[in-house]
């Protein structure tokens, strides 16, 4: 595995959102249900308690190239969180989002989730970012395509969709 990237890649940022990595005190904030002025009123979602709880098992997924919170530019808040499942297995990381329902249907989570693969993909162990999808959950496979993701696979119950580098060999 190569070295992770710069602190200068600590932040993504798109014209409306910055993805930044998560602090320790907001993941114990998360876990201990203190609330933040930085949050949006509902932020943390289910998701991120999930998330946040996971963090002592995959320490991998607080750096520079894992979970980051989605923060809104014209507010300063909080109201989401994005990450990359890191390290990845064989040049792929799995991409995962959410965004609190107070924000959804503004084109953030398709928005971070295209910036986020971007940079997934700049790294030199990545070649290509996924996701599965339940086609119970419309909203995220639309999210997907939106964000330049492309099906690649349909299960009973899941949608795999990915983007990969233009110079890597889907055989």
């Amino acid at each position: 595995m190569s070295s992770p990237p710069s602190p200068a890649h600590a932040h993504v940022g798109t014209k409306r959102l910055v993805l930044r990595p998560w602090a320790m005190s907001e993941t114990a904030a998360v876990l201990d249900g203190t609330r933040s002025p930085h949050w949006a009123d509902d932020f943390p979602a289910e998701g991120d308690r999930v998330i946040a709880g996971l963090f002592d098992q995959h320490p991998d997924w607080l750096g520079t190239c894992g979970h980051r919170l989605i923060i809104e530019r014209d507010s300063g808040l909080v109201v989401g969180s994005i990450g990359l499942f890191w390290p990845p297995s064989a040049g792929v990381l799995e991409i995962g989002y959410g965004i609190v329902a107070s924000r959804r249907g503004r084109g953030y989570a398709p928005e971070a989730t295209r910036a986020l693969a971007e940079f997934a993909l700049t790294l030199p162990d990545v070649h290509t970012v996924s996701a599965d999808v339940e086609l119970s959950n419309p909203a995220s496979v639309r999210v997907l395509e939106k964000a330049g993701f492309h099906r690649w696979a349909t299960g009973e119950n899941v949608a795999k969709f990915r983007i990969a580098r233009p110079d890597h060999d889907r055989r």
